[in-house]
């Protein structure tokens, strides 16, 4: 029977060397592409931080460093604070740590530090249940036990069982004490026990263990694909939008050659060329799918928006939160306080009258929402280094070729040759199933917005225009200051034209098109769509499109799956290996396509 113990899983100090020596790390990872470590625990962080500090130390590290970590609830960003202060040398560290540490819902959450080379995979809940849904791949693991026993305090062969499923054959297991039980256990599960030695820096026991059981281990249910990056690593992204250009960087960043197809002349043609656009979580009483991908796709939005050039806040993008209204008059929201106040609360009576709306409506603040410029983040995506841009490529389609080293070919109308690499990522948007050669149903989706740049209110009055201090969503959505080409403008939009892929609209549709704009702004803040109605009727009769205060108009073409959440992976992993899809972000780009780039 084990000591009893008052301690976080995860919280000695001294235990986490234990982890890093037992595992053989540093020098395991020297010459790796990536290194992919497993902790059965997290507590107060320290095994990670250690490990993040040995990688920024070692100049032989692994391009990318990836660590995950299950545990049954997040601590307080506070108490991880308190908890590693005596730790001065990781303090640089543990303040990165706690700027993240933020929102942690039960559930899967992603943090990225060193520009997207370390990587912290924080799984919240039941551990088996965890490791099952995500199936990571471990070179390494650090065995913490206050997860790995059952309620008698025995070691769980059923939760050691799922930990073996997530390793490969020669991943390294360390675990601190030799606890009873432990070896027959890890046995059982096909891992060859070293001898038991002291740990040189902290002259602790420690079991250390490499999985190669006498078996051959099953694949996972379903077998994922494996991501290792080969060698060529050669990839074609076909698609300039938000899509492929997140494609694009997360494959660069992990070591991959990565050329980008496009039939314009310039990235960002399509649906993700809009002036500006609104990100935000989406909420639901039930706490949806959609509600908790959308959610980390905020999170990964904005960790890429933090990335961006210097002097880019404030133009280009920015995080200044987003109000939703929630014109049908329900709550929407999942919870009433714990984390998930850090995403979405009720919007107070300030942020309502601010926004001109009565002290009645029903709203919530996003505080990790914002609005973004598209083409602007494609190009800081697509300028990551190992990305080649080929534009006035039309590909009609896709094709492998025969033998042991077969490639991906992207061909054009005449069948010449644009590009070929060993993995081919389609992000062509309502094309993209075509050119992967699936009956797939996506449903095109034109969308136009209304745009325009600031100006006072009509003469006669001589009062500013009752802009909200932030986007405001809801029925459609307002991007209200935006640095725009002319001066500071605004963004509204956008309507669904669902099976409409004629670009431009007509005359008759683009005039529905504003019209159907001023009504959601006129449920959205109907003192703005009061104000703004002179410029929208002026632009209905044929106004001035030029002049100061003019309405104007724009249009693309998105599309959408019929459940409405994004397409992302393999075609057909065992018949047409190397072929990937990602794509129907339907009106969420800006809040999905870096989350499934990633």
């Amino acid at each position: 029977m084990p000591e009893p113990t008052d301690r976080p899983c995860g919280g000695l100090p001294q235990a986490h060397p234990v982890f890093l020596e037992g595992c053989g790390l540093p020098d395991m990872w020297i010459g790796q592409a990536q290194w992919r470590i497993l902790q059965t625990g997290f507590g107060l962080g320290l095994g990670f931080l250690i490990t993040w500090a040995a990688w920024r130390a070692d100049p032989r590290r692994p391009q990318c460093l990836h660590f995950v970590a299950c545990m049954p609830q997040a601590v307080g960003a506070e108490e991880l604070l308190q908890a590693t202060a005596p730790t001065l040398e990781l303090q640089p560290l543990v303040q990165q740590l706690h700027a993240q540490w933020w929102g942690l819902l039960p559930g899967v959450h992603r943090l990225s530090f060193e520009a997207g080379r370390v990587q912290l995979t924080l799984c919240i809940g039941d551990l088996q249940a965890m490791l099952r849904q995500q199936q990571p791949v471990a070179d390494s693991v650090y065995l913490d036990d206050c997860n790995v026993r059952s309620q008698a305090g025995m070691w769980d062969i059923h939760t050691l069982k799922a930990v073996a499923r997530c390793c490969r054959r020669g991943t390294r297991l360390a675990a601190p004490g030799v606890a009873h039980g432990l070896r027959d256990a890890l046995a059982q599960c096909g891992f060859e026990m070293q001898a038991v030695a002291d740990a040189p820096s902290t002259s602790a026991p420690l079991l250390q263990a490499t999985f190669d059981p006498r078996w051959q281990p099953r694949t996972g249910q379903p077998p994922l694909p494996d991501v290792t990056a080969p060698a060529p690593a050669r990839c074609l992204v076909v698609g300039a939008g938000l899509a492929g250009a997140a494609v694009a960087s997360s494959l660069a960043r992990r070591g991959w050659q990565v050329r980008v197809l496009d039939c314009a002349a310039a990235p960002a043609a399509g649906a993700s060329g809009l002036p500006a656009g609104v990100f935000a979580s989406h909420v639901s009483p039930d706490d949806s799918v959609l509600s908790r991908l959308s959610r980390a796709g905020v999170r990964t939005t904005l960790q890429t928006l933090a990335q961006m050039p210097q002097g880019s806040h404030g133009r280009d993008w920015s995080d200044c939160g987003a109000l939703e209204h929630r014109v049908d008059g329900t709550p929407g929201l999942a919870w009433q306080d714990g984390p998930g106040l850090d995403w979405s609360r009720p919007a107070t009576a300030q942020q309502l009258a601010a926004n001109g709306l009565p002290a009645s409506a029903v709203a919530c603040w996003h505080a990790r929402g914002g609005w973004v410029r598209p083409p602007q983040l494609i190009r800081h995506l697509l300028a990551q280094p190992g990305v080649e841009w080929q534009g006035e490529a039309p590909v009609a389609q896709m094709r492998r070729t025969a033998g042991a080293q077969s490639v991906w070919q992207a061909l054009d109308a005449q069948g010449a040759v644009l590009a070929q690499a060993e993995l081919a990522v389609i992000c062509a948007g309502p094309h993209s199933m075509a050119l992967a050669g699936l009956p797939w149903p996506l449903q095109a989706l034109r969308g136009q917005i209304a745009w325009g740049l600031h100006a006072r209110a009509p003469a006669q009055s001589g009062a500013p225009l009752p802009w909200p201090p932030q986007p405001i969503n809801g029925h459609g959505n307002l991007v209200p200051h935006v640095p725009l080409q002319g001066g500071a403008g605004w963004v509204l939009g956008s309507t669904f034209e669902r099976d409409q892929t004629t670009l431009p609209p007509s005359a008759s549709d683009q005039a529905a098109g504003l019209a159907a704009n001023h009504a959601k702004l006129q449920t959205l803040l109907p003192p703005l769509a009061q104000a703004l109605a002179p410029a929208f009727n002026a632009a209905l009769h044929g106004g001035d499109a030029l002049a100061s205060g003019a309405v104007r108009t724009w249009a693309a073409v998105r599309c959408a799956a019929p459940d409405r959440l994004p397409i992302v992976g393999p075609v057909d992993a065992l018949n047409q290996p190397g072929l990937w899809l990602c794509t129907a972000m339907g009106a969420r780009g800006l809040t999905l396509s870096l989350l499934c780039g990633e």
